[in-house]
């Protein structure tokens, strides 16, 4: 069992509980929690002040068949492989692989998303591909709805971050991660949306989550669907 310490102080369990977790030490927390950090793939236990070490471990010896069984329900790691059919900007796309070279590129007719070289470098260049349309059309969206409201965007940049699915700098630099490209239209309405009203207000203030919903009508729903499902889109390697 692997434990990791986001502090200096030790935890162990004696017996091997079959996953991996890591241990938070709060003063602010009141209670013993214990969550599913589904990003990561691993059991986050969260110990308040002047818990002792014998409760924190009964606690997550009786929340053992929890933890394991909402461990199962995270989707597996994969490639892209060939006929994954995928969604790119709320389209759904077929991967094909082809021999030309040179040749990666959307079929939006006859919604194919051709993939050129040898097969064993397909889930590169398929990654590859999603993060250079994902940053053509994160900059085109940015500043499309950064105008409704008489703002620049300095930059636009596409990273793979865990923390956060974008962020916005108070140089006016948007980051996003690539992996939204994979999400449903309207939740890339709402974190384009979120990101283009930090210019304007660089905190989450009632301005902020007003001016969200005045930019994108869905921006609840696209919230919601980030929260319940947004694990989904580390679903790729």
């Amino acid at each position: 069992m692997k434990i990791t310490l986001l502090s200096g102080r030790i935890f162990d369990v004696d017996a091997d509980l079959g996953f991996d977790m890591r241990v938070v030490y709060s003063k602010r927390s009141r209670k013993l929690t214990l969550r599913i950090d589904k990003k990561d793939r691993v059991a986050v236990l969260t110990i308040p002040k002047y818990c002792s070490r014998k409760k924190a471990v009964s606690f997550v010896e009786s929340h053992q068949d929890w933890v394991l069984d909402n461990l199962r329900k995270i989707p597996e790691l994969k490639s892209f492989q060939e006929n994954d059919v995928i969604s790119l900007f709320g389209k759904n796309y077929q991967i094909v692989h082809t021999e030309i070279r040179g040749c990666t590129k959307l079929d939006k007719k006859n919604k194919i998303l051709y993939v050129s070289g040898g097969k064993e470098f397909l889930h590169r260049r398929v990654k590859d591909f999603i993060k250079k349309i994902a940053l053509e059309e994160f900059t085109k969206r940015s500043e499309q709805v950064a105008e409704m409201i008489g703002k620049t965007v300095h930059n636009v940049c596409i990273k793979d971050t865990k923390s956060r699915w974008a962020s916005c700098s108070t140089l006016n630099n948007i980051n996003y991660s690539w992996r939204l490209a994979l999400a449903p239209e309207y939740v890339i309405r709402y974190i384009v949306a979120h990101e283009v009203s930090h210019l304007k207000h660089q905190d989450h203030s009632a301005y902020f989550w007003a001016l969200v919903e005045y930019l994108e009508k869905d921006a609840s729903k696209g919230r919601d669907w980030l929260t319940e499902n947004g694990h989904l889109l580390y679903m790729y390697k």
